[in-house]
């Protein structure tokens, strides 16, 4: 295991904000891309004929991306500051891939929210803010990319600070917790090194805010809860189930289970853990935060998928056949009522999930009860409600498991709310 402890830094905002390109950076600066990468990624930048674009190829490395540049799927990258060992998930800013957004924001522990100089809040920026407050990610520091565009100039940075200072104090941030952070990734300014053309600012470079962080509390002491990003079938091995342990922690020799698999295929899914990889090395201990691939003796690629979840054998994660909830509409055209039945993204599961019963609306910002047994929830509200999933769904009481908790709803491809569960009624 690293001495150092561990964080997993997701980057939000914007597409075309320099998500990718700080990224390549921060990577570049801190020398955890080899030259000859580098080198490589140079010469297939300029290919492209996207000469500016060689940074962000160190993170956007499908093939479709780089024709695109956009980035589509979730990329893994580490890398060190003098206090922390960092796992960076590139989210894609691009509203299609917003699936793939709540899936990295929920597997992280802090938040780099970039927002372009030239560019200001977009869209994707409120949804992002929005979606890593709900997801449960408290640690956030903003960067203020391309300031290259706007001449390095302070009343630039100024602004685009005072606009998103404004935005998440209203997801519920504390903007004085916070620290904002003039660069530009392109250029190299402010990012690992202290830039010569903003003299007007003396606070910490982006990599130097990412070393101050606090670090993660850890959720050893709670029963383990992976669920499952993916699953492959690996010549010698067999099936390597990957994700990230979430809570407690995983051993060689652990008896595991697997939900809702077992109740999917109506038989005991799970067996004892042969072997644990973390970064290409095998291991003997996985813990909260680790994003890990392990083999179970006796489960197949054909049992488990993405969305189900690992558990001890002698606890196993709860299956759900309906929970009550808090949630936030965040955006829906009409209104939510009683049978609303959209997508629920619960880690990373997706299931359709049926509103059966409004208890009470509330104000979002203040939690003020606003009507009891309403017949429809308003855009902005938050409410208090019964869920019944239309399929077996792990899902756990924010009391006992918080980081299994939390979902984000999406229909007509957008994050329509966001909440947790505050109580589950167990499938019998």
């Amino acid at each position: 295991m690293a001495d150092k402890p561990h964080i997993n830094l997701v980057f939000i905002g914007h597409v075309d904000h320099g998500k990718s390109t700080t990224i390549g950076r921060l990577l570049w600066e801190t020398e955890n891309l080899p030259e000859e990468e580098m080198r490589k990624l140079e010469e297939a930048a300029e290919e492209a004929g996207k000469e500016s674009f060689n940074f962000a190829f160190a993170m956007d490395n499908l093939e479709e991306e780089r024709e695109r540049g956009v980035t589509i799927d979730l990329a893994h990258q580490r890398f060190d500051s003098d206090n922390y060992m960092f796992t960076i998930i590139d989210a894609p800013g691009h509203r299609d891939f917003i699936k793939n957004m709540i899936t990295g924001a929920s597997q992280a522990d802090a938040g780099v929210l970039v927002v372009a100089a030239d560019d200001g809040i977009q869209p994707q920026t409120k949804e992002h803010a929005y979606l890593a407050k709900t997801l449960g990610i408290d640690q956030l520091t903003v960067a203020v990319n391309k300031m290259d565009l706007e001449d390095y100039e302070e009343s630039a940075y100024e602004d685009i600070k005072g606009d998103v200072s404004d935005l998440i104090q209203g997801v519920g941030y504390d903007p004085s917790d916070i620290n904002f952070v003039p660069i530009s990734s392109f250029d190299g300014e402010g990012v690992a090194n202290e830039s010569d053309h903003m003299d007007w600012y003396d606070g910490p470079t982006l990599l130097d805010a990412l070393d101050s962080l606090d670090e993660p509390e850890k959720a050893a002491d709670l029963t383990t809860r992976i669920p499952i990003q993916d699953v492959y079938n690996i010549s010698g091995i067999g099936a390597v189930a990957v994700g990230r342990v979430e809570t407690g922690g995983l051993h060689p020799g652990d008896d595991v289970t697997f939900e809702p698999a077992s109740t999917r295929l109506n038989r005991n899914v799970g067996g004892e853990v042969k072997t644990i990889e973390m970064h290409h090395e095998e291991v003997d201990e996985a813990e909260p935060g680790d994003n890990i691939g392990w083999n179970t003796r006796g489960v197949g690629t054909d049992d488990v998928k993405k969305g189900d979840v690992a558990g001890p054998a002698d606890n196993p994660p709860t299956v759900v056949d309906s929970f009550e909830a808090q949630v936030i509409v965040l955006n829906h055209p009409n209104v939510v009522s009683e049978g609303y039945t959209p997508v629920f993204h619960v880690n990373t599961a997706q299931v359709s999930c049926t509103f059966t019963d409004l208890k009470k609306t509330m104000d979002a910002s203040t939690g003020e009860t606003l009507e009891e047994d309403p017949d429809y929830i308003e855009e902005g509200q938050s409410a208090i409600v019964e869920i019944t999933p239309q399929q077996p769904l792990v899902i756990e009481d924010n009391d006992d498991i918080p980081q299994m908790s939390r979902f984000a709803i999406r229909d007509m491809g957008q994050t329509v709310g966001a909440g947790m569960a505050l109580s589950v009624n167990e499938k019998e």
